[in-house]
């Protein structure tokens, strides 16, 4: 049963944790992702198998938390993170960031460098607000968005069409993290599939040459898809993380 935080922003976030050793696990979900992907599953039971600390939550506008997922941008989602890791869990996290959740974790890793122990990232896609949305954009999506405030797009993954919003969009450039230094001084592990449509491999390499840090490493999966939830991607994700716990420097407490 989930249980529920309130920011101080006024926001309802739905979360489960279970409680363990640390350093701990934190999943953080992608764009119209809740917490119980595959994905998040998966770890939270390698978690308690190794018994260590884990939280998976929803932002807000998604899952079981409050708002309206047309009403939030990437600023919201961030302070929802935030709020989650500083309130629920204890010491420095390894955060586990999967597509949108990947650019939410490395600002996290980019602001309060102190509470991250590691960082793994699958199919990270920092920036796709501006590099994968409104780059993209037609001149007459571009003046839809502008003047109507938001614009539909096709789904692969449902019936019902993404609707984008000019706050998303807005607020997205003032979060960009491939446009200025980006510090990563914790260990990191991207991964990444070749037959990503949503995220292309160029992604991944852009953000594995733009960041600097000591220990860095991207996994390249040929034929893995966007989800990268087959057993295999599960497999690997999680001895990704179980490498990263291990190379933190964080005893384990």
């Amino acid at each position: 049963m989930s249980e529920f935080l309130e920011t101080a922003a006024g926001r309802r976030i739905a979360y489960d944790r279970i409680e363990g050793r640390g350093p701990g696990v934190v999943f953080l979900g992608g764009f119209r992702s809740d917490k119980e992907g595959t994905k998040a599953l998966a770890l939270e039971a390698a978690a308690r198998a190794e018994g260590r600390a884990f939280l998976r939550f929803d932002y807000s506008g998604h899952g079981a938390s409050s708002g309206d997922f047309l009403d939030g941008c990437i600023g919201d989602w961030y302070e929802d993170a935030r709020a989650a890791i500083l309130s629920l869990t204890q010491g420095p996290q390894v955060l586990v960031g999967s597509s949108m959740g990947g650019w939410i974790a490395l600002l996290i890793a980019r602001e309060m460098p102190e509470s991250v122990a590691g960082l793994v990232t699958i199919a990270a896609a920092p920036d796709f607000t501006e590099d994968g949305m409104w780059a993209e954009f037609s001149e007459a999506q571009r003046r839809e968005l502008m003047a109507a405030g938001q614009v539909a797009l096709p789904s692969d993954y449902s019936d019902e069409p993404y609707i984008i919003t000019r706050r998303l969009i807005e607020d997205g450039r003032a979060r960009l993290v491939l446009r200025s230094a980006l510090s990563l001084p914790m260990p990191v592990r991207m991964l990444q599939g070749t037959a990503d449509a949503d995220v292309p491999l160029s992604v991944a390499l852009r953000l594995i040459e733009h960041a600097e840090g000591p220990d860095i490493r991207l996994t390249v999966v040929k034929g893995a898809d966007h989800r990268f939830s087959t057993p295999d991607c599960l497999k690997l994700i999680e001895l990704s993380v179980r490498k990263v716990t291990q190379r933190t420097g964080v005893a384990d407490a």
